[in-house]
Formats: structure tokens, sequence, C-alpha cells
């Protein structure tokens, strides 16, 4: 883990992140916990494991907390459970996502549903549980991940970048509506992120070797290099940033 900038407010803040067990999410866990927050997540898959790891690392063990977040019952309940462990979430990460190449003339509607649970009606329906919290708080930050992929125009999975997306509406929506609580909402797009589910399932030499070649920057991106940046979103430093997409593709989708 890179040695990133301390943001002081962010020390013993109630920090909740979705799929915060694996990939971009763990990274993101072992972030908040070296900055003094209170860290809770949830997935569906077992994470005692890297929780052992986050406290030998840090010297705090972050709250795991098995989760179906396409249940919303379960996810509400688990958002409860959280704040009431570590008192009410004022930092949301909804980090959860699923990009499950799919073509078109071939999705049918259970699919549609599941892919929109998972990218999109969670990111929702966690936010709506953690507000009322915020605004007796007197304020918060939420941070949804979205992706550069719809802003690329990719084919190979429409129903996520319909999602990615909708995420951004969302975002703009939600800043909008609860600005006045003092509760901040802003969306993180990352590029194509070697996590290794990615390694794992979609890249192939040729197909990195292509994206790079669109980057400005022709590094990879690993998980660790999208932490400063929610970080910094989740932070009294962005405190009059909200309804914004922050980029973090080292250069694809130049912005602005």
């Amino acid at each position: 883990m890179p040695d990133y900038p301390v943001f002081p407010d962010l020390k013993g803040q109630s920090v909740f992140i979705t799929g915060g067990g694996s990939g971009i999410g763990a990274a993101l866990t072992e972030g908040f916990l070296r900055q003094g927050a209170k860290v809770a997540f949830c997935q569906r898959s077992d994470a005692t494991a890297f929780c052992d790891a986050m406290e030998q690392a840090t010297g705090a063990r972050p709250l795991f907390l098995p989760c179906d977040i396409t249940v919303m019952d379960q996810l509400e309940l688990t958002l409860s459970t959280a704040a009431r462990v570590h008192g009410p979430v004022t930092v949301l990460v909804n980090n959860a996502a699923n990009d499950q190449r799919h073509a078109t003339l071939t999705t049918d509607e259970a699919f549609w549903d599941w892919s929109m649970a998972i990218n999109l009606k969670a990111y929702f329906f966690a936010a709506k549980a953690v507000i009322p919290g915020m605004q007796a708080a007197g304020g918060g930050a939420i941070v949804n991940f979205t992706s550069i992929s719809y802003m690329m125009g990719n084919a190979g999975y429409p129903v996520y970048t319909t999602a990615n997306s909708g995420i951004n509406g969302l975002t703009r929506s939600l800043a909008r509506e609860f600005g006045p609580d003092r509760i901040r909402v802003n969306a993180l797009a990352p590029g194509w992120v070697l996590t290794d589910k990615q390694k794992s399932l979609w890249v192939t030499p040729e197909g990195l070797a292509a994206h790079i070649d669109r980057q400005c920057l022709k590094d990879t991106i690993q998980p660790e290099d999208i932490v400063g940046g929610c970080l910094f979103l989740a932070s009294s430093a962005s405190r009059m940033m909200t309804g914004q997409a922050l980029v973090i593709d080292a250069g694809v989708v130049v912005t602005g």
C-alpha cells in the first residue's frame, strides 16, 4: 500500500464499503483503516482471512458482514448492523459491481434484473439506508463507483454500461437533494484496474496492450491507485465538491 496523505477528519469516521474484501474494495478497506476510520464492509464470500490480514497489517480489524446486496432486506439489515456497532455511517462507498460480459441479443430479463440489482439498485437503497443517519450527524459523504466503460461506448456488456451511466444520474440527483444536509455525493470512475478477477477473466496480452495504447500514462492501473481519490472524496478536503465524477483511468477519456 503506498503512503497516502493523511486526512485527519477520517479518523474515527464510520465507513461502510460494499464489496470491501476483494479487488478495489480490499484496497479501499485497507486505505480507510490506515486513516484510523472504523470500517465495515460486506460481500457474499467469507472474508475472515482478509480481516485477519488487515488486523495484522494495520492494527485494526474491519467489521465483515456477509450480505448479498441484490437482496434489499439483507443490505438494509447489514447497514443498520454496521451503524449499531460503529455509529451512524458517515462515509458510504458503493463499490460492489459485476461487469460480466454479455451480448444484447442473448440477454434475457433475468440477467438484466440481476445485473441492475448489483450495479445500480443496491447503490440507491444503500444510500437511502444511511442518509437519515448522515442527516442526524450533520453531514456525510457518499462515493459511488462507476466506470469509464459507458464513456468509451464499449460493447460487450450493455447492461453494465447502462448501470454505469445511471450511477452518474443518481449521484447528481442525490447531491442536489441532500446538499442542504451537508451530504456530499460524488462518483468515482476507474479505468481498467488489474484486479485478480480482471486478470483471470478478461485480460489478454493483446487487449491490455491495446488499452494501454489509449492511455496517456502507460502504466497499468492497480487497485491501490484508486484509493487516494476515494479518500479525497470522503474527506473534508473535498468539502465543496459534490455531484461530480472523478476519473482515474491513466488518461483514456480526457474529460472537461
